[in-house]
């Protein structure tokens, strides 16, 4: 994979879920205050980035945030409990991006006129399609990545350029018309619109020459997406009255998009999000199936998630088995707590892998300042959306021990196992 396809994967990663699945509920929590949620959000990821550019080329291979963290922390069951918390995370955010598919194709099948197929049929169809792709290898999963992501940028910098000359100024004012928490709030809410950097260097083997490709790859896709995510916001945001937006959470940009364009308009941008959301399940399937072999291999998961094609390094097994949990999770959650459960792990993940990066920073060549600030952030990010929840939507953090319950429960019992087989060899 070359310098352009490896920047497509992470930036396919970020915009799928980010624009495209939780920009109505960004609008919706952070109020006229959404472009600096966004670029709050941007900053984090930036610092975050940092981290794994250095780590991805002192600690090559597919494993990403599981190896760093098994390198840089002594026990290994943390590392192990990091790699099933990652996991869910993955399965949240493909969860997340064949809701939205689905959300969107339904949308547009029925703007057409057309007997639309259910959201949840949708889902399935654009899982087991990229299912395949993913199958075949990873050169063609890249080509095709580079070929949607950019279609996809190129219908939304059309979006910006049109819609941007209808814009209300009213609806900006004032700035904080939500408060000045909830912004904050918000950035934690949608982080898992940054999630999707960190696949770049799960990658690395497949990627041509890393040391000149990783490192502006992770940056250029962290700082194009949220570029992208600010002026896509404002100008959703200054086409449509906070009612519009929540009436029409799932498909805001499509309707922001009917203002100036019409029909058109909806059409282009309903088109532009299946594109995203297809190149965003594509990306995550690609990382999340690495990951999962990688840390069969260390014995952290069951051996079979390790068994690879005979003539390609494709995990089948872990590609089958995510695609089967995340299309059931997308079909049985809504997108609040699809989003949330995603967020707050990535957030956990990160805040892991900057303090990893910062325990090695003389190893790496980082300075410390930039991985212990992304730390803080990340953790700090992490703690301000449990507090909100808290405050308002306490369902959600039960939903979230029960996952987090149940993946420390499967690292303690491989670990018990792995311990009984020691002793049964000595």
């Amino acid at each position: 994979m070359n310098f352009a396809e490896v920047t497509a994967l992470g930036v396919g990663g970020m915009i799928g879920g980010g624009i495209f699945a939780v920009l109505g509920l960004a609008i919706a929590v952070a109020g006229h205050a959404v472009a600096l949620t966004l670029a709050g959000g941007g900053a984090i990821a930036l610092l975050t980035g940092f981290s794994y550019a250095h780590l991805g080329l002192a600690f090559r291979g597919d494993g990403g945030s599981f190896t760093y963290i098994e390198r840089a922390f002594a026990a290994p069951a943390i590392a192990g409990v990091a790699g099933w918390l990652l996991i869910v995370g993955y399965i949240g955010t493909l969860a997340l991006y064949a809701s939205a598919f689905g959300d969107y194709g339904f949308a547009l099948l029925r703007e057409a006129g057309l007997v639309a197929p259910s959201a949840d049929a949708l889902a399935s169809l654009v899982m087991a399609a990229f299912l395949a792709v993913n199958l075949i290898g990873a050169k063609f999963s890249g080509g095709v990545e580079l070929a949607v992501v950019a279609g996809k940028v190129a219908i939304l910098g059309l979006f910006v350029v049109v819609a941007g000359t209808g814009m209300e100024a009213s609806h900006f004012i004032p700035l904080f018309d939500h408060g000045w928490f909830t912004p904050l709030a918000a950035v934690a809410l949608i982080f898992v619109a940054f999630e999707g950097f960190e696949l770049i260097p799960n990658a690395i083997s497949e990627m041509r020459d890393p040391e000149r490709n990783l490192r502006p790859a992770i940056l250029c896709a962290i700082l194009v997406t949220t570029a992208i995510y600010i002026l896509v916001a404002i100008v959703a945001l200054g086409n449509l009255t906070p009612a519009e937006i929540q009436h029409d959470q799932e498909y805001v940009l499509a309707v922001a998009a009917k203002p100036k364009l019409g029909h058109a308009g909806f059409v282009m941008i309903a088109v532009a999000a299946l594109l995203s959301t297809a190149s965003a399940i594509n990306a995550t399937l690609f990382g999340a199936a690495r990951l999962a072999m990688v840390m069969a291999q260390e014995h952290a998961l069951p051996r079979v998630f390790a068994l690879r094609a005979r003539n390609r390094p494709v995990p089948y097994v872990a590609l089958l088995v995510l695609t089967i949990v995340s299309l059931a999770f997308a079909v049985t959650a809504n997108l609040a707590a699809i989003s949330t459960l995603a967020s707050v792990t990535f957030l956990l993940i990160f805040a892991a892998v900057n303090l990893a990066a910062f325990r090695l920073s003389k190893r790496i060549g980082l300075h410390p300042l930039l991985s212990l600030t992304g730390t803080l952030l990340t953790a700090g990010s992490c703690a301000i959306l449990l507090w909100n929840l808290w405050r308002t939507d306490r369902g959600s953090i039960g939903w979230i021990a029960a996952f987090y319950g149940t993946a420390i429960l499967i690292e303690m019992a491989l670990v018990w196992r792995r311990g009984v087989r020691r002793d049964k060899m000595n």
